[in-house]
C-alpha cells in the first residue's frame, strides 16, 4: 500500500496537529480520525479546518485501531504518557507508524511501542506557529526535519514533503543541539528584540524604526551567512565605542551581560575574519571581559 493508501490518525488537536492534518488533507492523504481528551471544545477547533468526514473521539485507542500512521501532535510532556497507554492497551502494533511532532525529543520517547511492533519517528516542522491559520499559511515554505528508523523515514519523508518545503534527515541524538538551534534563532532573537525595545524605553522610542535594518540584517545573513554580515564596532575594532555602550548601560546588568556574550562572540567572528591585529583583539577582549567582573 502506498502512503496516499494509508489512513492517518492524529493524537491531539493543538496548532501544529491541525495544520498539518489540514495541509495533508488538502494533499489528498486520507485523514480518518482525531482524539483529544479534553473535551468538545477542541473538536469544535478542529472541525472547521477537517471537516465532519472523520472520526471525532475522546479515545486515543480509537485513533490507533482506525489508522496505520498515528501522529501524536501533543504537548511535549504528554507524549510519553500517550505512549505509554497505548503500550498497555495494545495487544499488537505490526504494520503501524507513530511519530511525534516534537522538536526537543528524539522517537526514542515513543521506544515502548516498537516492542509490539510498531515503527517510531519524529516529525518537526522548523516553524513558529502562534495560531492555526498562520501555520497553515507558513507551512508549504518550512523545512521539515524527519528522525527515526529506515522504515519510519521512507513514510515521514513523503509526508514532510507534502506538509513544507522539503525535509532535512537528522539522527535522534542530535535533536538537542537542533533544537538548541532553534531556540537561538527563534526564542531568544525574540527575547534580545525584548532587550533592545526596553533600551529604546529609557527615550521614549519604539522598535519600529529599526524594523528596516532588522529586515536588512536578515535578508544578508539569508544571502551571505552571519559571518560576512556583521558589521559594527566591533568589526571597526572602534573601543571607544564599545566603551561609552558599556558607561550607559551602568545600571542595566542584564543588558551588560547580553552585549558582553554577544560581543565577545561577534569578535570570535571578527577573529575568523581575520580583520584585526592581535593588538586590538587583545584591546577589545580586555575591555569586554572586564564588564561586571
Amino acid at each position: 500500500m502506498g502512503i496516499r493508501g494509508m489512513k492517518i490518525g492524529f493524537i491531539g488537536t493543538g496548532k501544529v496537529g491541525i495544520a498539518i492534518a489540514h495541509t495533508l488533507k488538502n494533499k489528498g492523504f486520507d485523514i480518518v480520525a482525531v482524539s483529544d481528551n479534553t473535551g468538545e471544545k477542541a473538536f469544535n477547533t478542529a472541525r472547521p479546518y477537517l471537516g465532519e468526514s472523520i472520526r471525532y473521539t475522546n479515545s486515543n485507542m480509537d485513533v490507533v485501531g482506525l489508522s496505520d500512521v498515528i501522529a501524536i501532535t501533543t504537548q511535549d510532556y504528554a507524549i510519553s504518557e500517550v505512549a505509554k497507554e497505548i503500550y498497555d492497551k495494545a495487544r499488537r502494533l505490526d504494520n503501524k507508524l507513530f511519530f511525534h511532532t516534537s522538536g526537543a525529543h528524539p522517537s526514542s520517547i515513543l521506544k515502548p511501542l516498537d516492542e509490539k511492533g510498531a515503527v517510531i519517528g519524529s516529525l518537526h516542522p522548523l516553524q513558529s506557529f502562534p495560531d492555526i491559520d498562520s501555520a497553515i499559511r507558513v507551512l508549504p515554505d518550512t523545512y521539515v526535519f524527519i528522525e527515526g528508523s529506515a522504515d519510519a523515514l521512507a513514510v515521514l519523508e513523503t509526508l514532510g514533503k507534502n506538509i513544507g518545503q522539503t525535509t532535512v534527515s537528522i539522527e535522534g541524538n542530535n535533536k538537542v543541539y537542533y533544537h538548541l538551534c532553534a531556540v537561538f534563532v527563534c526564542n531568544l532573537l525574540c527575547a534580545l528584540l525584548y532587550a533592545s525595545e526596553k533600551i529604546m524605553q529609557r527615550i521614549d522610542i519604539t522598535l519600529e524604526p529599526f524594523f528596516p535594518i532588522i529586515n536588512a540584517t536578515l535578508h544578508n545573513i539569508q544571502k551571505n551567512g552571519p559571518l560576512v554580515s556583521l558589521t559594527g564596532p566591533i568589526v571597526r575594532g572602534d573601543r571607544e565605542t564599545v566603551q561609552d555602550h558599556i558607561h550607559a548601560m551602568g545600571n542595566m546588568g542584564l543588558h551588560r551581560r547580553i552585549y558582553k556574550a554577544l560581543s565577545l562572540t561577534a569578535l570570535d567572528m571578527v577573529k575568523e575574519r581575520g580583520i584585526h591585529n592581535q593588538e586590538t583583539i587583545t584591546v577589545l577582549q580586555r575591555i569586554l571581559e572586564a564588564i561586571d567582573e
